[in-house]
């Protein structure tokens, strides 16, 4: 009977392990657009039925994407981060037009450099998502970009 009681705790636990989603990975990329200014990309891929948030999302929806960048001296940022079209819809979860990413998001950091050595820019992303019957809580993941080399 123990082992029996054992067998069934290590299924229940197993099952319930099994049951942490982490549907976005994060990739960086960085392209030189001139000898003075780069592209900081981030790119996710997003499992299938999962949605990835835009920046801009209305008061009282969804956690927005949010991108930080370290200020460390070699670089100034030009503008804001840029995202890609996604997909606009009217979201009967949230009530509201929100835009959204499947797949695949790219967003951009452009950066001005203010020296010619190599140098790492380090950066978090803050996103949530959401499938048909459940969203994610808020996660923060860590970003490396290596400039000039």
């Amino acid at each position: 009977m123990k082992k029996i009681l054992a067998l069934l705790v290590l299924c229940i636990s197993f099952n319930a392990s099994a049951q942490i989603f982490d549907p976005v990975k994060w990739s960086t990329s960085v392209v030189k657009i001139s000898d003075t200014e780069y592209d900081l990309i981030a790119t996710a891929t997003i499992e299938e039925h999962w949605h990835l948030y835009s920046q801009d999302v209305p008061e009282n929806g969804p956690r927005p994407t949010k991108f930080v960048f370290e200020n460390n001296g070699q670089y100034l940022k030009k503008g804001n981060t840029k995202e890609g079209a996604g997909h606009e819809v009217d979201d009967p979860i949230f009530e509201m037009r929100i835009k959204y990413f499947d797949n695949q998001a790219d967003f951009k950091q452009r950066i001005r450099l203010k020296s010619k050595e190599s140098f790492t820019v380090k950066g978090t992303v803050e996103f949530m998502v959401c499938n048909d019957t459940q969203c994610l809580p808020p996660k923060e993941v860590d970003l490396e970009f290596k400039v000039g080399e």
